[in-house]
């Protein structure tokens, strides 16, 4: 599984051979810290929408900046091995800003995928891909009672205490 994480230099390269051939590339991002099932079902939905599902991954950095001091709870490196380990990943990428439009302007996917807590018009990196004449989707939320991992840390602190 982690001939599927890549440095981005590297998959710039692949990813590039893929589309000379016609196949289309999806791209989604997170920080996917606890890697729950809404996670699962939400990345073998964005896999339909076109032939290699590329994920980049929020450095530990990062998602300090974003999630505050206490996270992430597992280090890049494992989220990113656990993310290969799912059939419908095809590369795993790290990246260190805090938002992914850095990425995205330098990997140019064919259909970026977020989630449905974003509205198409707020999707960060949409101009890039439809400049190219890419397609930006959000998919439905997945609702349930292990949808978000703010929540599952919550319910954890609630049952076993600080």
């Amino acid at each position: 599984m982690k001939e599927k994480i890549r440095e981005k230099e590297e998959l710039k390269k692949i990813l590039a051979a893929h589309q000379k051939l016609g196949k289309k590339i999806v791209f989604t991002n997170g920080c996917y810290d606890l890697i729950h099932v809404g996670h699962v079902r939400y990345l073998k939905e964005a896999k339909r929408h076109g032939d290699f599902l590329v994920v980049a991954v929020n450095s530990d950095s990062s998602v300090k900046k974003l999630k505050g001091d206490k996270r992430p709870l597992i280090p890049e490196q494992e989220r990113a091995e656990v993310l290969s380990a799912l059939s419908c990943v095809d590369y795993v990428v790290i990246f260190d800003e805090v938002d992914p439009h850095n990425i995205i302007s330098y990997l140019k996917p064919d259909v970026l995928v977020k989630g449905g807590d974003w509205t198409v018009d707020t999707i960060i990196g949409r101009d890039v891909v439809e400049a190219s004449g890419g397609k930006v989707i959000s998919l439905p939320y997945v609702q349930g009672n292990f949808s978000s991992t703010s929540k599952i840390i919550e319910r954890i602190v609630e049952r076993y205490g600080k």
